[in-house]
C-alpha cells in the first residue's frame, strides 16, 4: 500500500517562507516523477510544479515560479516544497502528488493528504 504522508503546514504573514515535506510509504520517490498542487476553497486543484525522476528537471507554474522550489531527499524518500515570499493568494490546501506526468491532477496516481496553509496580511 502506497501512502504520502504531508507535514508543514500552518498559519504564516505575507513574506514569510515555509517548507512542506511529503514522504513516501511503500513508493520510491527517487523513482516517479513528482508534483505540487494546491485547491483554494471554491476553485478547481492548481498546478503548482513538477519534478522528473529521470532528469531531475523541474517545471513550475508562472504563479509561484521563482518564489516556489521543489527538492527531494533520497535518503529519507522524501520530497519538499519551499515556499518564500508567500502572499494572501497562497492560502490554500497543499497537496503532494506522484505517479504521474504532466500538469493535470487526474494524471497522478498517489496523492497526500492535504495540509493547510494559511497567509495572513
Amino acid at each position: 500500500q502506497v501512502q504520502l504522508v504531508e507535514s508543514g503546514g500552518g498559519l504564516v504573514q505575507a513574506g514569510d517562507s515555509l517548507r512542506l515535506a511529503c514522504a513516501g510509504d511503500g513508493l520510491t520517490l527517487s523513482r516517479t516523477n513528482l508534483g505540487w498542487f494546491r485547491q483554494a476553497p471554491g476553485r478547481e486543484r492548481e498546478f503548482l510544479g513538477i519534478r522528473t525522476w529521470s532528469d531531475g528537471s523541474t517545471m513550475y507554474a508562472d504563479s509561484v515560479k521563482g518564489r516556489f522550489t521543489i527538492s527531494r531527499d533520497n535518503a529519507k524518500n522524501t520530497m519538499y516544497l519551499q515556499m518564500n515570499s508567500l502572499k494572501a493568494e497562497d492560502t490554500a490546501v497543499y497537496y503532494c502528488a506522484a505517479g504521474g506526468r504532466g500538469t493535470e491532477s487526474s494524471a497522478y496516481r498517489y496523492w497526500g493528504q492535504g495540509t493547510q496553509v494559511t497567509v495572513s496580511t
